[in-house]
């Protein structure tokens, strides 16, 4: 398994990107500005991208892995890269819906509960999204 910063070309990975926010318009907020890496195990499994949020605190904005390769790891090893990468960040912080699959995946990967930004989904984005057949309403910071 290898990570690999990606410099140049990031929409080359949107069908990835679009599994971790479904909404291209919100992705190109934060592409740009953020870094972003791919996880390889002979193909490309899962992407990253990060962004500095200023006084210490890094945001993982998008993080997603690939269905075939789902709870197998990869998500796990991404954060850990990220926290051992940017471990002079004094807080790592993530956005999530509330979703039966990524709230405890969050929480398993050792995050807990910091605020919420009531009906974010409903007003940022031009269509209802659904996880697991919950409409995703607000958005769910965690920290760590």
């Amino acid at each position: 398994m290898e990570i690999i910063k990606v410099e140049n070309n990031k929409k080359k990975y949107l069908d990835l990107l679009l599994l971790g926010d479904e909404q291209e318009s919100m992705i190109d907020r934060y592409l740009e500005r953020g870094t972003m890496y791919i996880m390889k195990e002979n193909e490309v499994v899962a992407v990253c991208v990060v962004t500095d949020e200023g006084n210490s605190v890094l945001e993982i904005k998008n993080i997603s892995v690939y269905p075939q390769y789902q709870n197998m790891g990869y998500g796990r090893k991404f954060i850990e890269f990220i926290e051992k990468k940017y471990q002079r960040f004094k807080k790592i912080k993530v956005g999530t819906g509330d979703s039966p699959l990524t709230v405890p995946f969050y929480q398993k990967c050792g995050f807990k509960e910091a605020y919420r930004i009531k009906n974010f989904f409903i007003e940022n984005y031009d269509h209802p999204i659904y996880e697991c057949g919950v409409q995703l309403k607000d958005m769910i910071y965690f920290e760590k």
